[in-house]
């Protein structure tokens, strides 16, 4: 594919895809070009798994992703990748806001599947924007914010893995299980999880997040966590008009002023 007479943006769909996978590919190609002062940059960050799942991490860097935050906390390098994984690392530095990892892709109805590994002697706070958008503040006292909802991923209370929190600027609050504001406590939670450390044999956690219409399951190492309805919520007025809820875009967190180590890999969409 030419897109000007400098630079080319090659790839290969293979031709046993299906139109769904086509349909992602296509979507992160648009997402991922960029134009900036007249340069332009295109990245291909699909890669063909089997014919419905897509990768979204290229396993060599951060292309097709893009770290959020506020001014302040530009460039401080929170996010980066090493050996094929993304590394979140903040540990040694609290004087931060949330900062973000999103990636390009808008997307609707979904299936998104990763691997994260978690460190015990990590007290920071992390999750998992799905139908999100991170937009201007104007009426808040920060000048951008992530509105949506998130799946969240916590090292020191394990049991909070999996549980939806929402992000949205008029709700923040959890919303599966249902609470009246951020607390909650070991009672509202599941009664069995399964979650491993770095330093155990199986380092590796895999969550599987679905978004079907206003249905969010979510699935920690093979035990579902959260099958949560969000009819009259997700759909709401207040979700519609930051444009979430119901579409929108996946992000990695770090939580405001935490110290945080986390690791990513394998993140796989398939759209249903």
């Amino acid at each position: 594919m030419r897109l000007i007479s400098s630079f080319y943006l090659t790839f290969t769909l293979p031709i046993t895809m299906n139109l769904s996978a086509k349909s992602i590919i296509n979507r992160i190609i648009v997402g991922t070009i960029l134009l900036s002062g007249g340069a332009i940059l295109g990245i291909y960050v699909g890669m063909k798994k089997d014919m419905n799942w897509i990768s979204l991490f290229n396993g060599n860097d951060l292309s097709g992703w893009t770290v959020e935050s506020l001014a302040a906390d530009e460039g401080k390098g929170f996010w980066r990748v090493e050996d094929g994984v993304i590394i979140c690392d903040s540990m040694g530095n609290k004087d931060h806001d949330s900062v973000w990892l999103r990636h390009a892709l808008e997307i609707e109805d979904f299936e998104l599947k990763l691997k994260f590994r978690a460190f015990r002697e990590s007290t920071g706070n992390s999750g998992v924007q799905v139908r999100s958008r991170w937009s201007p503040n104007r009426d808040g006292p920060k000048e951008f914010t992530m509105d949506g909802p998130q799946v969240d991923v916590h090292p020191p209370l394990p049991w909070r893995t999996g549980l939806i929190y929402d992000e949205t600027r008029e709700v923040k609050r959890w919303i599966s299980p249902s609470m009246t504001d951020w607390k909650i406590e070991r009672e509202n939670g599941p009664e069995e999880w399964v979650f491993y450390y770095a330093d155990q044999p199986n380092a590796w956690n895999e969550l599987i997040i679905r978004c079907k219409g206003t249905q969010i399951t979510t699935t920690l190492n093979s035990m579902v966590m959260t099958d949560f309805d969000g009819e009259g919520l997700l759909n709401d007025a207040i979700h519609k008009k930051y444009g979430v809820g119901m579409r929108g875009f996946i992000a990695l967190q770090l939580h405001a002023k935490d110290e945080l180590k986390m690791h990513f890999k394998d993140i796989f969409i398939r759209e249903i």
